[in-house]
């Protein structure tokens, strides 16, 4: 189609499309307002407001309720298999990973962890959880329950919590496979939404997992909070 036969709203998108191309406009860059665009193609918000949802609905834009509207980037891709190897999957697909260890403290097994990892409630459990970055942008919360009787003096290693499998083979000759992983959608909790950059009603992949080492012996019971509008979960075969 000629653009100069397309609807008007069509004829923004294509613009706005090719601003995106070009690079006027990056994956995380806000775009202006919907008054300011108005002002720019000297049209109502209406027509912006569906130029907006094509662009959307190409993957193009995402709306952040109460924050704006960015430019989207390819969704990021996690392979789940047998495996724990998040870092290098980031690396294979060249971006730049970096971490905030939130928390790493040593707490009594409440009763749903203590069932997960097959001990008894008031049990020493390690928690670790760290923030985790892809470019500079916050990507997932992951909450680590680790038996304390199986890595003893691990609060000793926070130097080394960037690699949580690299730090379990170094330092306890223990391999960190998957058993088995959970994925369910929620809406991001208060707290969770602060450190992700999320609005408070925006989705999230909640994955639960329980991996193991060498012997099968469960060695972690974790809690990972995805941004549903960045990253897709890929289930590899056994």
């Amino acid at each position: 189609m000629n653009r100069d036969t397309m609807p008007v709203y069509a004829q923004i998108a294509h613009e706005l499309r090719q601003n995106i191309n070009q690079g006027t406009y990056q994956v995380g860059d806000k775009l202006p307002t919907e008054n300011q665009l108005s002002e720019r193609f000297r049209v109502n918000r209406h027509t912006v407001r569906r130029a907006i949802a094509l662009l959307k609905s190409e993957g193009l834009l995402r709306v952040d309720q109460g924050r704006g509207t960015f430019v989207a980037g390819i969704p990021i891709r996690y392979p789940v298999g047998k495996r724990v190897r998040y870092n290098a999957a980031m690396k294979a697909q060249g971006l730049e990973m970096s971490f905030q260890l939130l928390r790493a403290i040593e707490i009594p097994a409440n009763s749903s962890v203590a069932s997960h990892l097959e001990l008894s409630p008031g049990d020493g459990v390690v928690l670790i959880e760290r923030l985790s970055f892809v470019d500079d942008q916050p990507i997932s919360i992951s909450t680590g329950h680790f038996p304390l009787h199986r890595f003893p003096n691990i609060l000793s290693y926070q130097h080394k919590m960037w690699s949580i499998s690299q730090l379990l083979r170094e330092v306890y000759g223990c391999d960190h496979l998957r058993r088995c992983t959970r994925v369910s959608a929620r809406v991001v909790r208060p707290q969770d939404a602060s450190l992700l950059r999320l609005p408070l009603n925006h989705p999230i992949l909640l994955t639960e997992s329980i991996n193991v080492d060498q012997d099968d012996r469960i060695i972690e019971y974790g809690i990972t909070r995805f941004r549903g509008d960045r990253m897709e979960l890929v289930f590899e075969p056994e």
